[in-house]
């Protein structure tokens, strides 16, 4: 079957990926959030339109989420690294263990329920969401980072929670340094950093480790659906700008706002589908 063939057998699943990926890609440059937040819960309720269970739906959304953010993270830290928000010495402490928490969470991927993915996902957005509506220009708890333990700690647990869900780094990280009193602009910077050690040995582990499941979605290998991964990424790249560009010419602040309570939304239905 050649390319052609497959897309047209397949041109509803095809469309609505490419939908995707323009959603995520105006959402991430428009507010400034991370593709994966937008994308899972896409894919998620996506994948289910088409007869995929909410178990599969989740595990495959999160493993592409992972994929497509692999590319995308190694464009945004070049933006990074040339403007010095990336820092390099905060990564060399935390990337061992960011890692460590990385491998954890991808190999749990491939032998729990997506039901505990979705209830983790739908509580992490909602924490996010919460995060964005009520500390919008709140100072810092804390006047620095903590010990070399603690940082351990936090790195673990951004790698292992942001796998499990397939976001990258900076739902997690950039809330998190900015309580701790840490450059906002350096702490966006480094998550961009945080997303590759995250999204690429992630998505890895669930390409070779996975097991597509049987009602998964045409394209699945692994758990990584090859075709979202394909018509995902570029889109989102290439209409980021187009994000930047609207959020110049309205006021984001407000229009983040609205995100945060559809982000709240999303998680609480996520939830209730999971107990419901």
């Amino acid at each position: 079957m050649t390319v052609i063939e497959f897309i047209s057998a397949n041109l509803p699943t095809f469309l609505g990926l490419v939908a995707t990926g323009v959603f995520a890609g105006i959402l991430a440059g428009l507010l400034g959030v991370g593709g994966g937040i937008v994308i899972v819960p896409v894919l998620f309720f996506f994948f289910q339109s088409f007869g995929v269970s909410a178990e599969s739906a989740m595990l495959v959304a999160t493993a592409t989420s992972l994929a497509t953010i692999v590319p995308t993270s190694i464009s945004s830290i070049r933006s990074h690294t040339k403007r010095g928000n990336v820092d390099i010495h905060l990564l060399r402490r935390w990337a061992p263990w960011i890692l460590i928490g990385v491998l954890t969470g991808s190999f749990l991927v491939t032998k729990i329920e997506g039901t505990w993915l979705t209830m983790l996902f739908a509580c992490i957005a909602s924490l996010s969401a919460l995060n964005m509506l009520l500390r919008t220009g709140k100072s810092a708890i804390f006047h620095q980072l903590p010990n070399t333990v603690g940082q351990s700690i936090m790195g673990s647990a951004i790698g292992l929670f942001s796998s499990m869900i397939g976001i990258g780094g900076g739902t997690l990280s950039v809330p998190l340094l900015t309580i701790y009193n840490y450059p906002a602009h350096k702490a966006v910077g480094t998550a961009a950093a945080i997303g590759l050690i995250i999204s690429l040995p992630g998505a890895l582990t669930m390409l070779v480790l996975g097991t597509a499941p049987a009602d998964a979605p045409a394209g699945t290998v692994g758990l990584v659906n090859l075709m979202g991964f394909l018509c995902i990424t570029p889109l989102t790249v290439l209409f980021a700008p187009v994000g930047v560009f609207i959020g110049s010419k309205i006021n984001s602040a407000k229009l983040k706002k609205v995100f945060a309570i559809v982000l709240l939304i999303t998680g609480v239905r996520m939830f209730i589908q999971v107990i419901g």
